[in-house]
C-alpha cells in the first residue's frame, strides 16, 4: 500500500479556523491568543473558568519497550483522539512539542503519521510558538547569572568545581557537549569546564511541564539547583536572583498551544521534557484545560511503559492530581519479533528481510515483554488496552498472536490501522478504550511520599523493571545522603536508563531476570520536583547521523519547506 507522504497529507487537509478549534472544546474566543492562522495560545484563564465542568475519561497512551524506531505512540495517540470522534465521543489529545534536534537529525519530526497527524507539520516541528526558545533562553539567562557571580566575587561561595547548571541548545552539537568556557583575558570570565545539553534536557522545560500555573513556575524557577559551596550547601536560582527575570521570560511559554489534527480533532500541544533524564510528558496545565474540554483527554508518555508510563502515574499525576481511567500500551508485530532476540534493528537502516516474513512464532518468542508492561500498567490500578499499531507488511496471523496473548493477561486488546485509515481505522481501539474506562477506578501512586530516596528507587527497579536489587556506586550513595540531608528526600525519583530494554542494559530484550540495576549517579532537579538516579551513559546532549535529516531540508522555488519527515 502506497500513501502520500507525511509532510504532503498535512498539506492536503482542510484546516478550519483557530476559533472553530477552540468552540468544539468549548472555549471562548478571548481565551485565544493567536499564533498566525493556524496556531493559537489559550490564557491561562481557562483553568479556572472551565473548572465547574464534568472531567474527561483521562486516556495515557504509552506503549511496550520500543525498538530503535520508535513504535508509533504519537500517531497511536492522535489517531484514538480521531476515532473516538468516529464513535460519537468528544475528545482533545494533548502531545509533547517535538525538539528540533531530532527533526534536523535520524528521527525527523514527532508530529504523528499517515492520516493520524497534528498538522500543520512544518509549524509542529520547526518553532512553533518561540517555546522552545523561551527554555533555552530562561535557562541561558541563569547560567550566564552564575558565571558573573563568580566574576563578580562570588559573595555565595559557590565552588567553581560543584557547578551543576551548564547551558542548553534545541540543535544536535556533540562537539558542545563538554566544553571550556571563559578562555580570554581577565574580563572574558572565569575559566571552567562545562557543556551544552539539548533544551529539551533543561530543567526549565521540566519546571514548565510540571507547573500548575504562573505563580506555581515562578516558585519552581526558585528552587533550581545551580550548584554546592564548597561545604555542600545548595545555592539556588532565588539566591542568586535569576528567578525573577527567568519567569517573566517564561510567562507567555507556560500557555498550552492549540492545534488540530487531520480530521480537525482538537490538539493541545506543550512541553517537551527530555524523556532520558526527565518525565517525557506533556505539561500539565494543557491536561487541566483539555480535562474540562470534552468527554476523552488523550495524553501521551514517552517510550515504554516502564519509563514514561511509570513517570506519569508517579510524577506528572502524583503533582497534578489528575487521575487516569485507562491506558494504552502501543504493540508492533515489529517490536514483539525484535524483543525474540532474533533480529537486530537500527534506526536509520531497513528491517532485515526476514523479519518482514510471515511468523507469529517469533512474536510470541518476544510477548514477555508484552506481558510485562501490561502488569506494570496494573500495578497502578489502571485498566490497560494494548493497541496492536498495524503496518502493512503485518500478516494477519501475527495480529492475532499479540490478541492471544493480551487477552491470556486479560487486557483489552484492538487492532488500529489510523495510519493508513485515520479516526476510522481506529474505531476498535476507541471501543475499548471506551469500555476500559468504564471499568471500576483504582489508581494508586507506586511509593507514598515520605519513602526515602532508596526505597523509591527499589521499587520501581525491583517492581517495574523486574530487577533482583540496585547497586549503589559509592558517588551515587553519597549524593543520596546528601539530598536527605538538604530535604529532598521526599521527591519521586526518574530514573535515568535506556529505553530500549526494561533493565539497564539495551541489548537485554524481552523481561530479562536475574540482573541488579546499577546505578552509578544520582542528581536532582528540585525546581522540577524530583530526584533522578542515573543507570548506564545518558547522553543529554544527542549528534548527528552520517546523513542527518537536515540534509535533505529545504526550501523550494515558491518558499514551501521540502524534505520534512
Amino acid at each position: 500500500m502506497t500513501i502520500p507522504s507525511d509532510l504532503d497529507i498535512s498539506r492536503a487537509t482542510e484546516l478550519r479556523p483557530m476559533d472553530d478549534i477552540a468552540a468544539q472544546l468549548g472555549l471562548r474566543e478571548q481565551l485565544l491568543e493567536p499564533y498566525g492562522r493556524n496556531v493559537a495560545k489559550i490564557s491561562l484563564d481557562a483553568i479556572d473558568e472551565l473548572s465547574d465542568r464534568p472531567r474527561a475519561r483521562y486516556v495515557v497512551v504509552s506503549a511496550i519497550t520500543p525498538t530503535p524506531l520508535g513504535e508509533g505512540k504519537t500517531t497511536t495517540t492522535v489517531g484514538l483522539g480521531q476515532a473516538l470522534n468516529h464513535i460519537g465521543k468528544r475528545s482533545t489529545v494533548a502531545v509533547r512539542q517535538p525538539s528540533m534536534g531530532p527533526t534536523f537529525g535520524i528521527k525527523g519530526g514527532a508530529a504523528g503519521g499517515g492520516y493520524s497527524q497534528v498538522v500543520p507539520m512544518e509549524a509542529l516541528n520547526l518553532h512553533l510558538t518561540g517555546d522552545m526558545h523561551a527554555v533555552t533562553a530562561a535557562h541561558n539567562l541563569l547560567s550566564a547569572m552564575v558565571d558573573n557571580h563568580l566574576h563578580k566575587g562570588n559573595a555565595l561561595g559557590i565552588d567553581p568545581h560543584r557547578i551543576t547548571w551548564r547551558r542548553v541548545l534545541d540543535v544536535n552539537d556533540r562537539d558542545l557537549r563538554n566544553i571550556v568556557s571563559g578562555l580570554g583575558g581577565r574580563q572574558d570570565g572565569e575559566p571552567r569546564q562545562t557543556g551544552f545539553d539539548i533544551t529539551a534536557a533543561s530543567e526549565v522545560m521540566a519546571v514548565l511541564a510540571l507547573s500548575t500555573s504562573l505563580a506555581d513556575l515562578r516558585q519552581r524557577l526558585g528552587r533550581i539547583v545551580v550548584g554546592y559551596t564548597p561545604g555542600g550547601e545548595p545555592i539556588t536560582a532565588e539566591q542568586l536572583k535569576a528567578a525573577g527575570a527567568m519567569a517573566v521570560i517564561m510567562r507567555d511559554a507556560l500557555k498550552p498551544n492549540l492545534m488540530q489534527t487531520t480530521e480537525n480533532t482538537p490538539v493541545l500541544v506543550h512541553a517537551g521534557p527530555f524523556g532520558n533524564i526527565a518525565h517525557g510528558n506533556s505539561s500539565i496545565v494543557a491536561d487541566l484545560v483539555g480535562s474540562r474540554c470534552t468527554d476523552y483527554l488523550i495524553t501521551e508518555a514517552g517510550f515504554g511503559a516502564d519509563m514514561g508510563a511509570e513517570r506519569f502515574f508517579n510524577i506528572k499525576c502524583r503533582t497534578s492530581g489528575l487521575q487516569p481511567d485507562a491506558a494504552v500500551l502501543v504493540a508492533t508485530v515489529r517490536a514483539l519479533k525484535a524483543h525474540s532476540g532474533r533480529y537486530t534493528v537500527v534506526a536509520g537502516k531497513p528491517l532485515p528481510p526476514e523479519m518482514l516474513e510471515e511468523n507469529p512464532d517469533d512474536v510470541l518468542a518476544g510477548a514477555d515483554n508484552l506481558r510485562k508492561q501490561i502488569d506494570n500498567i496494573r500495578l497502578h490500578g489502571v485498566s490497560p488496552v494494548v493497541a496492536i499499531n498495524a503496518f502493512p507488511s503485518d500478516f494477519t496471523s501475527e495480529h492475532e498472536a499479540i490478541r492471544q496473548v493480551a487477552e491470556a493477561e486479560g487486557a483489552h486488546v484492538a487492532v488500529s490501522k489510523h495510519f493508513t485509515e485515520g479516526g476510522k481505522g481506529g474505531t476498535e481501539l476507541a471501543e475499548a478504550v471506551v469500555a476500559a474506562c468504564e471499568e471500576p477506578a483504582g489508581f494508586q501512586v507506586l511509593y507514598p511520599d515520605e519513602a526515602d530516596l532508596r526505597t523509591k528507587i527499589e521499587t520501581i527497579a525491583t517492581k517495574v523493571y523486574g530487577a533482583d536489587g540496585v547497586s549503589y556506586a559509592p558517588a551515587a550513595a553519597k549524593s543520596i545522603d546528601s539530598y536527605e540531608a538538604n530535604g529532598y528526600g521526599d521527591l519521586p525519583v526518574c530514573i535515568a536508563k535506556t529505553h530500549l530494554s526494561l533493565s539497564s542494559d539495551p541489548t537485554l530484550l524481552g523481561a530479562p531476570t536475574g540482573w541488579t540495576l546499577p546505578v552509578r549517579e544520582v542528581r536532582a532537579s528540585v525546581g522540577a520536583g524530583f530526584v533522578y538516579p542515573i543507570c548506564g551513559d545518558m547522553r543529554t546532549m544527542p549528534g548527528l547521523g552520517s546523513h542527518p535529516q537536515a540534509e535533505s531540508i529545504d526550501l523550494d522555488a515558491d518558499g514551501n519547506i521540502t524534505g520534512l519527515m
